[in-house]
């Protein structure tokens, strides 16, 4: 007896180790590209090509960043993409919830069951197909190179997504509460806004954040819609770096070091709202 339970002893550690192992190798293998990127945006461009590699520079610099912000006015382009994220992600935010409230409260399910397809559909279409005709008649209308246009697509591509999230989210709050807003005065409007929206506001962050993420990680549609320099956003400008001479990696990896603050900053601030709003959109009750 004491035998047996001594083996499954042993196998236990033995699992927990290997489980420790892998849990290591892959925290290594995750964090070992943002290292060097980061190592890379601080050394000396003397230093990032010599071999055998240097996985630590001999003396820190900020000269890449320097150059970023002056001769690559990056300036310019994180304010552009900054500004288009928070008015894209918040516009499709607003349509996502009444959107997806409408679904949750809607009583006839075949008819719940019909507009969630069509919103499942919208996200197995790939984005590549609707970027032709729709550059054609942005075109057409002059409305290409306008940066609150580029904004309202990007708030267009987040909406089906948001929906289906704010329909769990929604589905979640019993209709009770709302009942009870309707009978001590307010309108369905109002009951909305000031009792079932507080209550979902995990939901809410989580929604708004990978939108925000997503918009500001989006190359294709910039680089379609956005032709003036000065109106380009974050992606499109570290694009821009790679060219036939080469690439620049001091400037590069500085780039790519300050295009992480806003999603670290997001996810390091709403990191509970997020994963509450997960659990209670991802879980029935």
């Amino acid at each position: 007896m004491k035998k047996s339970f001594s083996a499954r002893r042993s196998l236990a550690l033995l699992a927990s180790a290997a489980r420790f192992i892998a849990l290591a190798l892959f925290l290594v293998f995750a964090i070992l590209p943002l290292y060097w990127i980061i190592v890379t945006s601080l050394k000396p461009s003397t230093e990032i090509y010599t071999f055998p590699l240097k996985y630590f520079p001999s003396k820190v610099t900020l000269e890449g960043y320097k150059r970023l912000l002056t001769f690559a006015k990056f300036g310019q382009y994180f304010i552009n993409s900054l500004w288009i994220s928070l008015l894209a992600a918040a516009g499709g935010l607003a349509v996502s919830v009444l959107s997806g409230f409408s679904l949750s409260r809607l009583r006839s399910r075949q008819r719940i069951q019909g507009l969630l397809l069509a919103l499942y559909f919208t996200q197995m279409v790939p984005s590549f197909i609707l970027m032709a005709p729709l550059f054609f008649t942005l075109s057409k209308m002059h409305l290409t190179n306008n940066r609150l246009v580029l904004a309202i697509v990007y708030s267009a591509t987040t909406i089906a997504f948001g929906a289906i999230m704010a329909k769990s989210f929604f589905d979640h709050i019993p209709a009770s509460i709302e009942e009870a807003a309707l009978i001590d005065g307010c309108d369905p409007l109002n009951a909305l806004f000031r009792v079932i929206l507080p209550i979902s506001l995990p939901g809410l962050v989580a929604i708004f954040s990978f939108a925000f993420v997503n918009i500001w990680n989006e190359l294709f549609l910039a680089v379609m819609l956005m032709s003036t320099d000065t109106k380009m956003t974050v992606p499109v400008a570290l694009n821009s770096f790679i060219s036939k001479a080469g690439v620049s990696w001091d400037i590069m990896s500085a780039g790519i070091v300050l295009a992480l603050v806003p999603t670290m900053v997001i996810f390091a601030f709403g990191q509970k709202c997020i994963v509450a709003g997960l659990t209670e959109g991802g879980v029935k009750g």
